[in-house]
């Protein structure tokens, strides 16, 4: 546990695990959110680079079991059908994560607080774009491109990915699998843009590893319960906490 006291107290560290499961049963129980929770928490107490760099491998391994719980057939459907946005989000989120390491800390604090605050207001207010089938290509790229800025800068695009198959009026069954489809290749491009941004180092990613456990602890609770719970007023509570929370992270960010 040596290489915990070296980053921060064993305090925090516990106060972290206890963010990224709840992050998780966020995540098993209405299928995306996880990064958001643990940005908004997490932000609270530690550095956003840390936050962000511990974000990583929880994201990446839950994702991979959302895909896998899924169905891979139902993910090959998706991959095809939403080809276009996959890859943009993926090339952008490598691309945005490169500039991570020359934010300032009070800007990072902005930026995601003012990133979380939006994206949960938005899906608050219900709103939906009406598209045409003229429209729906240019709309999938800005889309894309919006979400992968946002995952490359903070961890999180899952907003939008759901805003874009709101947008798209994707039945609720196949949209669990397609998030975990979109959020599964996001994750590895994230991985691979921190490795090379140094965000994701030798000094971090242990602290990563170590909130595999507490994701996935996290995830299984959220599956387990999900189905029992009235999704739709607590994913309305947990978006609500989250706007309290971005708006935190703007106070300290712009005021210290």
């Amino acid at each position: 546990m040596e290489w915990i006291t070296q980053i921060m107290p064993l305090g925090i560290f516990g106060l972290a695990c206890l963010v990224t499961m709840m992050g998780g049963f966020v995540k098993g129980a209405v299928g995306f959110a996880m990064p958001l929770v643990m940005i908004s928490g997490m932000g609270i107490f530690l550095d956003p680079q840390i936050v962000v760099a511990g974000i990583v491998i929880p994201v990446v391994l839950t994702n991979v079991l959302q895909v896998v719980r899924g169905g891979w057939s139902e993910a090959w459907s998706a991959l095809r059908e939403h080809r276009l946005f996959i890859v943009i989000v993926s090339v952008v989120i490598f691309a945005a994560a490169q500039a991570l390491p020359r934010i300032s800390t009070d800007r990072m604090l902005v930026v995601l607080g003012a990133a979380v605050m939006v994206l949960c207001l938005v899906q608050l207010a219900g709103w939906r774009p009406n598209l045409s089938a003229r429209m729906r290509r240019p709309f999938s790229i800005v889309a894309g491109v919006i979400a992968g800025v946002l995952g490359g800068l903070s961890g999180t695009w899952g907003a939008p990915t759901v805003l874009y198959l709101l947008a798209l009026e994707t039945p609720k069954a196949r949209a669990m699998s397609i998030q975990g489809v979109i959020f599964g290749l996001g994750s590895w491009m994230l991985l691979f843009g921190h490795l090379q941004s140094g965000v994701l180092r030798a000094e971090t990613a242990p602290f990563s590893l170590a909130l595999v456990a507490p994701a996935l602890l996290g995830m299984m609770l959220g599956f387990k319960l999900g189905d029992r719970m009235d999704q739709e007023k607590f994913r309305t509570a947990t978006l609500w906490i989250l706007v309290i929370a971005g708006l935190n992270l703007i106070r300290r960010g712009a005021f210290g």
